[in-house]
């Protein structure tokens, strides 16, 4: 009985010495390792910021664990690029074990300093893998340009932003009471997410047809070059001192933007010095597109808008609340979103809100003028009222093209000569052109006696002829 227990003993002591003998090593010199691809490409990213960070796979073919001696950046420390390599933060890591028929995941980030170059930069790079003395690699490329970093910043002196390079806006900005920010032609300022351009002072985006001013979102990968909602707007605010003098911004112009991918691409808060000669922000020859939730958001605010495009918005292209005065002329307001169920008209109008105490507050509407203007979508209605006291709530639409479900009210005095549920006959809106086709209804239908500086004007500096078209675009082929 002893001798059994002793042999069973022995087996089972070299069946554990068997089982934990480690298995050798692939150690021939031809060994290769395979790839999940052989280039890593980071579109274009913003020096100081850096980048998403991207991976890519490394796999052992053979039935045999192997031992990668190195995995280094070629460049060393003096990289743009650094590599996550089994949780660990590095340019170079040795003795890397992979089992057989394994695989394991490189991660990369890169980070490019600025290099006070006013044009893209190319940085390149490899990751070297050195395995039984055969070298491999993996090559590393990334876009990158070099901006003005405004990290959260409040602007307190007259600034004037040119195209030299653009700008990056981070953790939102401030354009203080009293103080005048220009922006150039040409000049593009770019927002990472939720941040938001806040103006107390004056704002003036001056560009030109060639040169617009652009504001949009920091992510340049073209999969990102419609998507909405990915930074929070500019917003035109008021705010109160301390002794209680409420004050806010005014004598803003936005002419020839583009405004791209935000929340709200133009809010426009209460004007307290209300319907002064001068508008709260006029905006002209301007291009918002693609809103989470709003392209041109008034509250009680004096905003006049002429020869703009405002399309592809979550809730309302427009929407003009809590009061105020809006004058819109020639504008192209287009909106068929596509990313869910939209349930709000295209343009809404508003004359009250409601309080901290639940209390409704009635703010007259003194004017919402749109005259030559195109208002259609994807919905049966596309304008849409909301008023308390009708007498307070002023509103007209003159030779314009509209989007609505119950026509009999257009003979009213709210109404003139306008052209209800036609198909506009644009271009290609999906595309972004928003001009008039050969066909279009809206040739030939605008109002002609507001035909005079800068209305007689459209957004390509063409004239417009004693019958202008309706919206931002004169269709000059057929004059």
């Amino acid at each position: 009985m002893a001798v059994k227990k002793s042999l069973i003993f022995i087996f089972f002591t070299c069946f554990v010495i068997i089982s934990c003998k480690k298995e050798k090593l692939f150690t021939d010199s031809s060994a290769k390792l395979d790839f999940s691809t052989d280039t890593v490409q980071f579109d274009t990213v913003f020096t100081t910021i850096g980048s998403a960070t991207l991976n890519f796979k490394i796999y052992n073919p053979y039935n045999q664990p192997i031992k990668i001696s190195s995995i280094r950046l070629a460049k060393g420390n003096a990289s743009f690029f650094r590599l996550n390599i089994n949780g660990v933060s590095t340019r170079q890591l040795n003795d890397v074990e992979l089992d057989a028929k394994d695989s394991m995941y490189i991660f990369v980030e890169v980070h490019i300093d600025p290099l006070n170059s006013n044009n893209p930069l190319v940085v390149q790079d490899s990751i070297v893998f050195e395995t039984n003395g055969n070298m491999q690699d993996i090559k590393l490329v990334a876009f990158g340009q070099d901006v003005n970093l405004i990290n959260g910043k409040i602007i307190q002196s007259d600034t004037t932003w040119t195209n030299t390079k653009p700008f990056l806006v981070y953790n939102s900005m401030l354009v203080d009471s009293g103080v005048t920010l220009n922006i150039l032609a040409g000049t593009k300022i770019y927002f990472h997410k939720d941040s938001r351009l806040y103006v107390l002072g004056t704002l003036i985006a001056n560009g030109n047809k060639d040169e617009p001013v652009l504001f949009r979102n920091d992510r340049l990968e073209h999969w990102y070059d419609d998507v909405p909602g990915q930074w929070a707007g500019i917003y035109f605010a008021t705010a109160k001192s301390n002794n209680d003098i409420v004050y806010g911004s005014k004598d803003n112009k936005l002419n020839y933007c583009e405004i791209k991918n935000a929340i709200i691409g133009v809010q426009a808060d209460t004007n307290m010095t209300q319907y002064q000669d001068n508008p709260t922000v006029t905006i002209s020859n301007t291009k918002i597109l693609n809103m989470n939730a709003v392209g041109i958001y008034g509250q009680g605010a004096y905003i006049q808008a002429y020869n703009n495009v405002i399309a592809n918005c979550g809730q309302f292209a427009v929407a003009l609340t809590t009061g105020g005065k809006y004058q819109f002329y020639h504008c192209t307001i287009y909106n068929t979103w596509q990313y869910a169920n939209r349930q709000t008209p295209s343009v809404l109008l508003n004359n009250y809100y409601q309080d901290v105490n639940g209390v409704y507050q009635v703010r007259p509407l003194n004017e919402a003028t749109f005259i030559n203007c195109i208002i259609y979508g994807n919905l049966e209605n596309e304008v849409g009222f909301d008023a308390i006291y009708a007498e307070t709530f002023n509103y007209k639409f003159t030779n314009s093209l509209l989007k609505i479900a119950d026509t009999t009210d257009i003979l009213n005095i709210h109404y003139e000569n306008v052209f209800t549920n036609h198909t506009p006959g644009l271009k290609n809106p999906d595309n972004d052109d928003f001009s008039l086709d050969t066909l279009s209804f809206c040739i030939d239908k605008g109002d002609n006696s507001i035909n005079q500086y800068p209305f007689n004007i459209d957004i390509l500096e063409n004239f417009r002829d004693n019958k202008p078209d309706l919206g931002a675009y004169e269709r000059q082929n057929l004059k």
